[in-house]
């Protein structure tokens, strides 16, 4: 096993930290390796960029979730829709 650190990561895993970030889940040690990431790639830097417009327009928006009640109904009538249809 290696002991090197890696600093440079790959588009994939870069736009995994940028998402675990959005939800202040990345560690300190994966947002230096992410922000040095977005200096050279364009790409990653327009993935970063949507993803926080996306966050921000989903935070503004009056949208409102379902309770965990009208959820159960609606899987169990979803539910008994199937078993109706494989009949």
């Amino acid at each position: 096993m290696s002991s090197k650190v890696k600093i440079f990561v790959p588009c994939e895993e870069a736009n995994h930290v940028c998402d675990k970030s959005q939800y202040k889940e990345a560690s300190l040690w994966e947002k230096i390796k992410l922000n040095l990431h977005l200096i050279y790639c364009k790409a990653c830097r327009k993935y970063s960029k949507n993803n926080k417009k996306l966050s921000h327009s989903i935070k503004i928006s009056k949208v409102k979730c379902l309770d965990k009640k009208c959820k159960d109904a609606m899987k169990k009538e979803f539910e008994k829709a199937l078993k109706d249809q494989l009949k």
